[in-house]
């Protein structure tokens, strides 16, 4: 058996490989590697997959969240509630601007934000909530919207792992996740459902206006050549990344059906397990499965992780410690300030391998061997 990896880039880059190879030699060929044709056309192609108005590139996600946030005028000392489960980079941006980072609890069975939980937190400094939709699946964003509209508060999306995620509103209305806020952001890194062969990001809205203001502030805060009228960033996606994406785009599609595919078949394999608690399926959303997390029961986590990793499989935490207990953003909280979900998640949260290569010989090996270490417990 080949050496099991979490995301099989490579399986996926040989069934592409040469769409993916001229697209980049054509980039080459053309020394246009800023803003090149490459960038326009990704650009009006996810315009197009998400059924929004407004797509502007840039850098990385991290850079697409800092950029949402200086669009929104938001001035420092101004509070933007987050969820404490989640990647640094959701509540770093907003600590480096001079915000105030406020940590949610999480959905217990989502692992996302929910307006329940965003209520209690609103004051008369909150300005903006960012809901995160985790591993895959929308956060419950019709009653989150209807929260920010009547608190005058501004959405901004973390879409970094849910791209092409649909969320179903209670009058049928389907929308992409991303396009739902004021703002969506999202990542192209290389693991993602939509990855790039480097950094890559955007953002996304339906306001005319304020993907003006996103395009000038990621362009040195100028419109026009020299003239800046604002201060920006220099935030841009490469043509090359550009082009691997635009090819990689068309297969979009596929791509979540295949992730849909091995963790139904983990379902399957790992249901009765007393142990594990297989991710849950939101009725308002579909799954598009960046990451398949099981919950492990008992504290057997760890033992879990190490048994697996004895067996050549891989095994991640997303994510290990709580945002409020990092360095970074302890000084935003109370030194007794804890979340109990999020402290539970924290402890028992573990990823399986899974990406758009299906192998089922493989997927039986990694399901049996979960199954054996609980029947040696």
């Amino acid at each position: 058996m080949k050496k099991i990896q979490m995301v099989d880039l490579q399986g996926q880059y040989s069934k592409i490989s040469n769409e993916i190879d001229e697209a980049v030699l054509s980039t080459i060929r053309s020394t246009k590697f800023i803003n090149g044709p490459s960038v326009v056309s990704f650009q009006k192609n996810l315009e197009d997959f998400l059924s929004v108005e407004h797509v502007i590139p840039c850098a990385n996600g991290t850079d697409a969240l800092q950029i949402a946030l200086m669009a929104l005028e938001l001035k420092p000392g101004d509070e933007v509630i987050v969820p404490a489960f989640t990647y640094v980079a959701t509540a770093e941006v907003i600590s480096l601007l001079g915000l105030i980072p406020v940590m949610a609890e999480v959905d217990k069975n989502t692992f996302n934000l929910t307006a329940a939980n965003i209520l209690p937190l609103i004051t008369d400094k909150t300005k903006a909530v960012v809901p995160v939709h985790l591993y895959g699946q929308s956060a419950d964003m019709e009653p989150i919207l209807e929260l920010a509209k009547e608190h005058n508060l501004f959405v901004i999306e973390d879409n970094a792992q849910a791209i092409g995620a649909t969320y179903r509103f209670s009058n049928g209305v389907e929308m992409k996740t991303g396009t739902m806020g004021h703002i969506g952001t999202t990542s192209f890194f290389p693991s993602k459902n939509l990855g790039c062969y480097g950094d890559g990001g955007a953002l996304m809205t339906r306001d005319s206006s304020l993907a003006n203001k996103i395009q000038m502030i990621a362009n040195h805060g100028q419109i026009k050549k020299y003239h800046h009228e604002v201060t920006g960033v220099n935030s841009r996606l490469d043509t090359i990344q550009a082009a691997v994406l635009d090819v990689k785009i068309r297969y979009l599609d596929e791509y979540i059906a295949s992730r849909n595919a091995m963790a139904s078949f983990y379902d399957e394999a790992l249901n009765g397990i007393q142990e594990l608690e297989t991710p849950k399926r939101a009725s308002y959303s579909d799954h598009v499965f960046h990451q398949y997390t099981l919950k492990v029961k008992n504290g057997q986590r760890d033992k879990l992780k190490a048994y697996l990793e004895e067996l050549g499989i891989p095994s991640m935490v997303y994510y290990p410690i709580p945002l409020y207990k990092q360095n970074a953003f302890k000084k935003y909280v109370a030194s007794d300030f804890s979340l109990s979900i999020t402290e539970e998640l924290c402890h028992s949260v573990l990823s399986l391998p899974i990406h758009t290569e299906v192998d089922y010989n493989e997927m039986a090996f990694i399901s049996d061997s979960v199954k054996g270490f609980f029947k040696n417990i």
